[in-house]
């Protein structure tokens, strides 16, 4: 749906700059200016929640590209309102735009831990690794007051269920005692997902964020309480943040990060016309450079959706970018990113019977 308000530039905190149509409406409008009164943006957008009772919890794929065959997503949208997020496509299914909608029009599920425990309960369910954020990020702002994460990762230490947690928020911090218990069974690793030093870029990427001081304080902590720490370099974005690629595995590093990995820009279906809408907005002396080098590495369109070509891409930039990140991880002797023995032969059903003596 087209929104009623003219767009002026970008809000304060919000990554998007406008509302583009959800594709699924049979009718879509533009909004044009001629010289009449039209409605200003406001200068701020509150978040609304919405409570959503979920059918299940789980969520499965197929897909080769990714380490996990199912994952856990609490929240749709997310108010970190990461421009370049691969998931703001999804909120059209709820009629709501993959714009300013993803970021302050919020859905969260209530009974997760409930539906996960009668569907870790069915009989034949094999134990593999779950992880906590595949689509948006189990610790943005909302967490705080509705502490779904927190009582799925109780539910899987309960019944030793091993799990990885991708996340740029410092709230994650509050479960650091859960998580250190969580990785003395060896359940859990955690990915802190990195993708610049630069203050003033993370304001505009990825405005609601954690700072990079404390993504890299996140990185820290879990490490001295014993939980395993991955860094994610993730997106790369040529022209934008590439040049960082040493450095950010450095800090993280130095942090206690142990595991690396990196992926390039993503621009499926509604994100690319924001994230060049945003390149406008910040970079206009770069946005050809950045589209340019991109569709170099996305077979000359703006994405490329195919397994084993969408997390990377190919061509003589991506050959760089990699060779760069391989030779950095290895002289900080950070490894790739794998489950790391993950344990899932103790798992046990929460409503199975206890061991007589246990």
């Amino acid at each position: 749906m087209t929104s009623p308000y003219r767009f002026t530039g970008p809000l304060k905190g919000r990554g998007a700059t406008y509302n583009p149509d959800n594709r699924f409406q049979p009718t879509h409008g533009t909004v044009e200016d001629d010289g009449w009164w039209q409605q200003e943006l406001p200068a701020r957008i509150a978040t609304q929640v919405q409570l959503e009772a979920p059918r299940s919890a789980l969520s499965w794929n197929q897909s080769p590209d990714l380490g996990f065959d199912r994952s856990l997503n609490p929240y749709r949208g997310c108010e970190h309102g990461c421009i370049y997020c691969y998931a703001r496509p999804s909120h059209a299914y709820w009629d709501l735009s993959p714009g300013i909608d993803f970021e302050t029009r919020l859905i969260a599920k209530t009974g997760m831990a409930d539906r996960l425990r009668e569907e870790l309960c069915k009989p034949g369910y094999v134990c593999r690794p779950i992880n906590l954020s595949g689509n948006t990020d189990c610790y943005q702002p909302i967490e705080a007051q509705h502490g779904t994460t927190r009582s799925l990762l109780e539910l899987l230490l309960e019944c030793r269920h091993p799990v990885t947690l991708v996340t740029k928020s410092a709230l994650i911090l509050r479960d650091r005692e859960l998580l250190a218990e969580m990785a003395r069974e060896r359940l859990v690793r955690v990915f802190v997902s990195l993708t610049s030093l630069d203050n003033e870029l993370k304001r505009t990427l990825e405005p609601r964020t954690a700072s990079p001081a404390a993504r890299l304080k996140v990185i820290r902590d879990l490490h001295e309480a014993g939980v395993p720490v991955g860094v994610l370099v993730a997106p790369v974005i040529p022209a934008i943040n590439d040049s960082e690629i040493e450095t950010l595995l450095a800090r993280a590093a130095e942090a206690g990060a142990r595991t690396a990995s990196w992926t390039l820009l993503r621009l499926p279906r509604e994100v690319s016309p924001l994230f060049e809408a945003w390149l406008e907005e910040h970079y206009p002396e770069r946005a050809g450079k950045v589209m340019s080098l991109l569709r170099q590495s996305r077979g000359g369109q703006n994405n490329d959706s195919r397994f084993g070509h969408r997390m990377r891409g190919e061509g003589l930039f991506v050959d760089m970018i990699d060779q760069r990140f391989r030779r950095a991880a290895a002289r900080l002797q950070m490894g790739q990113r794998a489950e790391m023995g993950l344990d899932t032969t103790r798992f046990r059903a929460p409503h199975a019977q206890q061991d007589l003596f246990g």
